[in-house]
């Protein structure tokens, strides 16, 4: 009946046993390794984004999460109205700006 009992255990409990802080180790790494290769950079795109939409002005030529690109002709604290078009304006939530394109970028399009 030996292959019920480890042979660690049959000896009386003699080996030697880990303490906590080896057992903590590993996790402790693993979350060091996560927090600078995944949580730190995500934390620096979303300061990014917010400085960038707090940076909006009217003229600004953007393009959209949704690929629309356009320059904005009006704005308010939530909603931003993007000419795509000569006399075709929709209105684009502001957090769905991806980018601000250089002044130019567009030619031909919304004079």
């Amino acid at each position: 009946m030996s292959f019920f009992i480890s042979d660690a255990m049959a000896d009386g409990g003699a080996a030697a046993q880990g303490g906590g802080f080896e057992a903590l180790l590993p996790l402790i790494v693993l979350f060091i390794v996560f927090y600078f290769l995944l949580i730190r950079p995500q934390q620096k795109k979303v300061k990014d984004h917010k400085k960038l939409v707090e940076a909006l002005s009217k003229g600004s030529e953007v393009v959209t999460y949704g690929g629309l690109a356009g320059k904005i002709r009006d704005m308010d604290e939530n909603f931003v109205d993007l000419e795509i078009a000569n006399n075709v304006i929709v209105k684009v939530e502001r957090q769905n700006v991806s980018r601000e394109l250089p002044k130019g970028t567009l030619k031909g399009t919304a004079e």
